[in-house]
Formats: structure tokens, C-alpha cells, sequence
């Protein structure tokens, strides 16, 4: 468990760990001098359940930002109020910054209680009693001390010894990330980095990422809370011995996170659900500049109210913070925002999404995707987001900004009842009901083609795509069909779909005509074919039959007519897009008419009626005298393995 003290300046935190651990955490020269605290300071606390650390954090208003580092990752609050004094300004922003960020364990220690009369004490908790009672802390304990005559400390470190329930501490789940306050060398080891677990666990010879630098890093050794280990975990304050290429005290600072290497993922657009404390006096406006405090970190901000107005103060809502640099962040987490001077705390909240989009970000369909994410478990928030369009998410990307585990996103997964299909690197999931419909919509449109367009072999896999609601990207809407394909109720034949009691056939006379016609466009000859005209002289039969039977094989699927009178194979025409994108992966995306006609030892006029149909269904778009693809069109020939989302 790591306790982590908070109050004003010269009201004894210090004082209170030295009692409370033997500690002194005032390390530096300057603050040995001044007798204040200015960085952060660490202490343990030995007990039969473990090892409880400290994390002793400056009152001084001017070190904020270092108190904000400070307490990342603290499981218990010990908020420190002198009894002589009373709640002072930097206890009142401090208990603010304790609220924004949730903390709900923690103790009231009322220090220097051997100055005042015993009225005094009864007073002063009454009215930190009542200042807590709207907070998160409102139901902890008030306990008055004092580090001169010792009164209260036993008891103050037996309640939070007692506070140290193993069973009731978070555990190691989710994915490694410990946030840095320190990176230091020491001689004959290197480079150390320490910090708070705020996820996961990490072992000796663990693989890491400094994120967001991209650092990769082994870890030689370990320290959890003031011990060697092989294992630190979620609660533990851990010092790391890293090791890498490029690992330097110079390259890690604090504000880095030390993170499992599939969590580099760093975000410079987080959306996030804010509350404006009710002390400011005026709205927060669109577009204003900030400080945002999350983990150790601090990063210039620039806040877009997803509202048709400002934010008023003692409000919550939804806000987009556009950052001035990346950083490492998790949905979730909780964060602090001061205005840009850094003098005042104006508010805090969750982060909602890592990836906030920069066009419809306050339409009504993003508004119900943040609603979604405001849910409180993650369950809920899974499901909310499937019931919102685009009705599916990408379980990678999600578990990533989440921190979780592979079992974790599998355990919401099998919990939920979700389809999950394929999406390239990644995997889509989509809800039970939006499954059920996906499956009568794809069968309704599939007859309702068949019932219209009897004389075709079925409907395109790339219209019945975009037919769809939800329109899913193309590789998971063909593992979808796959399902139906397995069950027989849907055939797949190229880039046509139909349904499996489809089917077209020719009369007996065309057959006999096609059984002599196809050979002629198969072959050797294939990208060089006859015309109608040459075919009709060589069968000994009339343009129009030979024709009319061409055009019917074209909407069978079986021919492509690529110019007037010219029809290709449609194996022949997605082997000849094969050789365009080949070209093109050689040719730095370009292909040339001449590429082409070298490539197929065809004439220049038949390479350029090639491209030209190409680009007439939009497979291919002409630069000049190139052309480039476009790759979501590639479906609309190829299999649908080639087809990207659109």
C-alpha cells in the first residue's frame, strides 16, 4: 500500500512520517537549509501484512506540480492539518486535488495538537468534518497527534496498518505501467527509474517501454517497496535497474511511464469528462490554455468544450484536451487541470478516450460514444459503446487504452455474448443483437437482389457492404459471411455474394456456345482475347448471338467487358489487377501505361483500355500519365481479403 500525505506548508508532514517510519524524507541540501520540502520525498513502514510506503509530498503553493507527482498512485490519503492553524489555502487545494482524483481511503492526522486546548481540537474537527463531508474523504477518520510528546502516533499508524487489508487492495491485473518520479544513476548499476505500480506486475528480466519516447528497456533488477524482489505489482513503489541501448538517466524523466512494450500507444487528443471547480469565476471557454497534471506528468493543453458553450464553473462536461506534446495515458485514469500559470487548480476528471477525433466531435453520435465511455464499469461501458454507432470496436486498441490484460478483454468478451471477427491485426466485436441483424439484413438484401436481378450471379461484396447497417470494414464483414458460409445459407464466389438456393444457369444452346467460346479466352491468349467480331469468325457465328451471350455472362460474373465489344475472363481481369498492384508496390505506387504493356506483352492501345476501365470503376485514379490505386475500390474485383474500410 503506498500512503501519501497532503496539507500546508510547515503543518508537519515531514515531521509526521519521520515519527510515524523513522524516516527523514527531506533529502535535499536546499531543503535541509529552508526546512521545507520541495520534491518528494519516501519512507517505509515495515508491518506483518508488508510494507506500507510513503510518499511525503511539499505544502509550498509554489511546488504543486511536485505534490501532483507525488500522489499518482497513492492507494491512502493522510491529509495533514496543524491544529493551531487550522485548514490554511494550500489544505483546501490540496483536499481539492484529493477529491478530483477520487481517492476515497485515507485519515485526517490533526498535527501540534499539544499546542491547543482540547476545545480547540474539538472545533477544528468539526469543521475539517464538515469540509470533507462533500468530498470523496468524507467518511475518514480524524485523529489528532503530535510529534513532540508522541501523542496519537501509535494510534495513527495502527489505523493505517489496519487500512492495509491485502484482500481489499487492488490487485496485479491489467498490464504493466508504473509512472516515473525518479530516474538516477547508481555505480557499478546504472540507470534506476522509480515510481508508483499503477497496473499489472513486472519481473525481473520483464521486457518494458519508456513511453512516450519509445525507449525499449529490459529490467535487471527490482525494489518494491524498499526491498529486493523478483516480482513489484500493482500498490508496490517500485525502483527498476533498466537496461537498453538507449536507456540514459538524460533519456527518462519524470512524467514517463514505464509500460508493458503493447501499451506504447502515446495520445495527443483525449476526450475527457471534466468538472470545473465551483471557486472559479468564470466559465471555462473554449480553446483556453492549461496545465493538465495526469500520473507524474504535466503537458500544456488546449481545452475544446464539446458543448455549444462555455463550461460554468461547479459543472461537469464533456471536453477535448488537444496537447501541445504525446503522453502516456490510460482511459480511466484521473487527472488534475491548473490554469497555464500554474497557480490555481481549476478542475479534474477521468479520461474518456485516448483518440479523440478532430472533425464531428459534438454530434449527436459522438455525444452518445461519450456517454458510453462515462459508464461506470467496464462492462457497461463495453456494451454502451455497441449499442452506439459505428456498433462495433476494436478489442486490440480497446484493452490497449485500458490497460487489460488479454483475459480480461477475453473474460468482457465471453460475459457480453459478443461476435468477434477478424480486422487485420486487430479483432472487431460486435453485440449479440447487432449480430442477429447484421444476419437478417445481409439475407433480405441478397433475396431482394436475387428477386430483382435474377439474370446475375449475385450482388457485389463491396455494395453489399456499404448497403449495410452497420457498415463494417470489409475483412470483418467476410469473416461474417464466413459464418453464413459455413452454414450454408450464403456462397461466396470471387467478389460475389448470393445466396446458396441462388443459382443462374445458361439455356442448353449457350452452354454448347460457351463450352467453344471460353477456351478461346482462357490461355496463352488471355490478356490478348479476340473481339466479338474475330469470335464470331472463328465460331461461325453472328455477332449478335455471340454478343448477346457475352453480355449475359458479364452479369453472371463470369466475363468483365473492359471496352466496346472486348470481354476478358473475370479470372484474367483480377489476375491483370494482381500485375497493377505489383507495379505499383515496385514502382513507389505508381504504374505507367508502358509498365503495364511490358509487363503483359500486350499493345499500348490494349494497356491503356485496361487502365482506363480500371479507372472507371474508381480501382485506379490517373495522375498524369500514372496512375495510382485506391485501395478501398480493390474489392471490388479481388477477394474481399483485399478490401480495406472505407
Amino acid at each position: 500500500m503506498i500512503v501519501g500525505t497532503a496539507g500546508h506548508i510547515d503543518h508537519g508532514k515531514t515531521a509526521l512520517v519521520r515519527a510515524l517510519t523513522g524516516v527523514d524524507t527531506d533529502r535535499l541540501k536546499e531543503e535541509k537549509a529552508r526546512g521545507i520540502s520541495i520534491d518528494l520525498g519516501f519512507a517505509y513502514l515495515t508491518a506483518e501484512r508488508g510494507v506500507v510506503g510513503f510518499v511525503d509530498v511539499p505544502g509550498h503553493e509554489r511546488f504543486i506540480h511536485n505534490m501532483l507527482a507525488g500522489i499518482a498512485g497513492i492507494d491512502f490519503a493522510m491529509l495533514v492539518v496543524a491544529a493551531n492553524e487550522g485548514i490554511k489555502p494550500q489544505t483546501e487545494e490540496h483536499l481539492q486535488i484529493l477529491d478530483l482524483l477520487g481517492l476515497s481511503r485515507g485519515v485526517v492526522a490533526l498535527t501540534k495538537s499539544d499546542l491547543v486546548e482540547v476545545e480547540r481540537l474539538a472545533l477544528i474537527s468539526d469543521e475539517i468534518a464538515e469540509r470533507l463531508e462533500s468530498t470523496s474523504l468524507g467518511d475518514i477518520p480524524i485523529v489528532p497527534v503530535s510529534t513532540v510528546t508522541g501523542n496519537g502516533i501509535d494510534e495513527l499508524r495502527r489505523l493505517i496498518l489496519d487500512a492495509y487489508d491485502v484482500e481489499s487492495m487492488p490487485h496485479g491485473d491489467g498490464r504493466f505501467r508504473m509512472a516515473v518520479d525518479r530516474c538516477f544513476t547508481l555505480t557499478g548499476m546504472g540507470t534506476i527509474v522509480t515510481g508508483a505500480v499503477m497496473s499489472g506486475q513486472i519481473e525481473t528480466g520483464g521486457h518494458v517501454v519508456v513511453t512516450p519516447s519509445g525507449i525499449r528497456a529490459q529490467v535487471r533488477s527490482i525494489h518494491a517497496q524498499n526491498r529486493k524482489t523478483q516480482i513489484g505489482r500493482r500498490g508496490d513503489r517500485c525502483a527498476l535497474n533498466l537496461v537498453g541501448s538507449d536507456v540514459s538517466r538524460e533519456a527518462i524523466s519524470r512524467g514517463d511511464v514505464i509500460a508493458d512494450p503493447g501499451l506504447h500507444c502515446p495520445a495527443d487528443r483525449l476526450d475527457v469528462h471534466l468538472h470545473l471547480l465551483a471557486s472559479e469565476r468564470r466559465p471555462l471557454p473554449h480553446w483556453t490554455p492549461v496545465k493538465l497534471h495526469h500520473g507524474t506528468a504535466q503537458v500544456v493543453a488546449r481545452t475544446v468544450i464539446l458543448a455549444d458553450g462555455p463550461l460554468p464553473p461547479g459543472s461537469d462536461g464533456f471536453v477535448q484536451l488537444v496537447l501541445d506534446r504525446p503522453t502516456a495515458a490510460t482511459v480511466g485514469e484521473r487527472f488534475v487541470v491548473r490554469d497555464i500559470s500554474d497557480q490555481r487548480t481549476i478542475g479534474g476528471g477521468r479520461f474518456l478516450d485516448l483518440r479523440g477525433p478532430t472533425r464531428k466531435r459534438r454530434s449527436p453520435q459522438r455525444v452518445s460514444q461519450l456517454n458510453a465511455l462515462l459508464k461506470p464499469s467496464l462492462k457497461e461501458t463495453l456494451a454502451g459503446l455497441l449499442a452506439v454507432h459505428p456498433y462495433y470496436v476494436a478489442l486490440t486498441a480497446f484493452g490497449r487504452d485500458r490497460a487489460l490484460s488479454q483475459t480480461q478483454t477475453d473474460a468482457l468478451v465471453r460475459d457480453l455474448g459478443l461476435t468477434v471477427l477478424p480486422h487485420g491485426a486487430d479483432r472487431l466485436a460486435i453485440s449479440r443483437e447487432t449480430a442477429q441483424k447484421l444476419d437478417a439484413d445481409i439475407l433480405a438484401v441478397l433475396e431482394d437482389h436475387h428477386r430483382n436481378h435474377a439474370e446475375m450471379i449475385g450482388l457485389g461484396f463491396e455494395k453489399l457492404r456499404i448497403g449495410l447497417n452497420p457498415r463494417l470494414p470489409a475483412p470483418a464483414l467476410k469473416g461474417f459471411l464466413q459464418q453464413l458460409v459455413s452454414a450454408r445459407r450464403v456462397v461466396i464466389e470471387g467478389a460475389w455474394v448470393r445466396l446458396a438456393s441462388h443459382a443462374m444457369h445458361l439455356s442448353v444452346p449457350d452452354e454448347r456456345v460457351w463450352c467453344k467460346l471460353s477456351p478461346l479466352l482462357e490461355g496463352t491468349e488471355r490478356f490478348r482475347p479476340s473481339r466479338v467480331r474475330e469470335l464470331s469468325e472463328r465460331l461461325a457465328l453472328t455477332e449478335y448471338d455471340i454478343r448477346r451471350l457475352l453480355k449475359a455472362l458479364a452479369k453472371m460474373g463470369k466475363v468483365q467487358e473492359v471496352s466496346q465489344d472486348h470481354f476478358f475472363m473475370r479470372e484474367t481481369v483480377v489476375e491483370i489487377l494482381d500485375v497493377v498492384i505489383e507495379l505499383a508496390e515496385k514502382n513507389s505506387g505508381r504504374v505507367t501505361v508502358a509498365d503495364l504493356r511490358d509487363r503483359l506483352d500486350s499493345g499500348r492501345k490494349l494497356a491503356i483500355d485496361l487502365l482506363e476501365f480500371f479507372d472507371r470503376h474508381g480501382v485506379t485514379i490517373r495522375r498524369g500519365d500514372f496512375r495510382v490505386l485506391n485501395q478501398p475500390k480493390l474489392g471490388l474485383f479481388k477477394s474481399p481479403k483485399f478490401a480495406t474500410a472505407g
